[in-house]
């Protein structure tokens, strides 16, 4: 099968796809839902597993070849497992995904072994049972850990996400590291992201990743050279851990240069910027297989209106008002 590649029109080339399932979340962590979820009065069903097939079928043919599944909530949809699985079947679709807050994640492991799913990125903000609940209103950490630890024993690579705030991080960092001492677990560090909701959070709790990096570098940590295939983090790894420690930056320079992903909505609409205004809907061309090459004409057209980076710097971010709304 020849493949066609989406290049946009300053030279990066796009194989990632991070493909929400769902809006919904269980969890109400105060930097992206803190009143919890609530089901817009008027709203519309997300995607089904057949226009999921739909579009895989022209992801396959257009170069992708990992797809990170997100939410909301991913693991709360019903069908997660077989949606897993039907991607699975795609031959250059190589590597499946999920980000997860873990919740749900226990009884999914041994079901996701026969899929390609073999990455899972978990939420953990902090390793303090009472800081948790009072991030996510959920008093579930030690149920999420031993979740991680599962996870690790069935062979899955788990990576850990936890946002940098001012109140938690640097003080929590001994426990971190401690816990990725004899696990071969990457924790990823990602700044604090301003969206339309939570403003006066971001205000006040905004760490910049320098502060960690300098801190990390102080216990001996050291910078690993990255690659062409690399993602955006600096990865730092100590001779003495299992684990590493990875930072994300998005308020650095040049963070857009080597931007090799696009994001679909839990309603079909292309998003070409976490932080840019504007969906582009394909759902009229996930209905039925026959539509596929249109959509993948679709997926070019709208391609080239990709911007050359994001403006958070500027306190621009764009009409972004919760990372849940649009798979982070």
């Amino acid at each position: 099968m020849s493949l066609d590649k989406l290049i946009d029109n300053y030279g990066r080339s796009f194989s990632y796809l991070r493909l929400s399932l769902t809006e919904a979340c269980n969890f109400r962590c105060t930097y992206c839902l803190p009143n919890g979820y609530c089901k817009p009065k008027e709203s519309y069903p997300p995607l089904s597993l057949n226009e999921i097939i739909n579009l895989t079928t022209a992801l396959n043919e257009l170069g992708f070849d990992k797809i990170r599944l997100t939410g909301g909530e991913p693991t709360l949809r019903k069908d997660f497992v077989r949606i897993a699985n039907e991607i699975s079947q795609f031959e250059n679709i190589k590597k499946i995904a999920v980000t997860t807050n873990g919740y749900c994640l226990k009884k999914l492991i041994v079901p996701l072994k026969s899929t390609k799913l073999k990455y899972i990125n978990v939420s953990i903000d902090t390793l303090n049972a009472k800081k948790f609940y009072h991030l996510t209103g959920h008093d579930s950490l030690n149920y999420i850990l031993e979740s991680v630890d599962e996870a690790l024993a069935h062979g899955f690579i788990v990576k850990t996400n936890a946002v940098l705030l001012k109140e938690n991080t640097l003080e929590d960092l001994d426990s971190f590291l401690s816990w990725i001492k004899n696990r071969p677990v990457s924790i990823r560090f990602i700044e604090l992201m301003q969206t339309g909701s939570n403003k006066n959070l971001f205000q006040n709790s905004f760490l910049s990743s320098d502060q960690l990096m300098t801190k990390l570098l102080d216990f001996g940590f050291i910078l690993r050279p990255k690659e062409i295939s690399d993602g955006p983090a600096k990865v730092f790894y100590h001779p003495e851990f299992q684990g590493t420690i990875g930072v994300i930056a998005p308020y650095s320079k040049d963070f857009c240069n080597s931007c090799n992903r696009l994001r679909i909505n839990a309603y079909g609409a292309l998003r070409l910027c976490l932080f840019g205004n504007g969906d582009y809907s394909l759902r009229e061309f996930l209905q039925n297989s026959g539509d596929k090459e249109q959509l993948k004409t679709k997926f070019k057209t709208i391609l080239n209106l990709k911007p050359i980076s994001h403006f958070l710097q500027k306190e621009d971010y764009g009409d972004n008002q919760t990372l849940s709304a649009i798979g982070g």
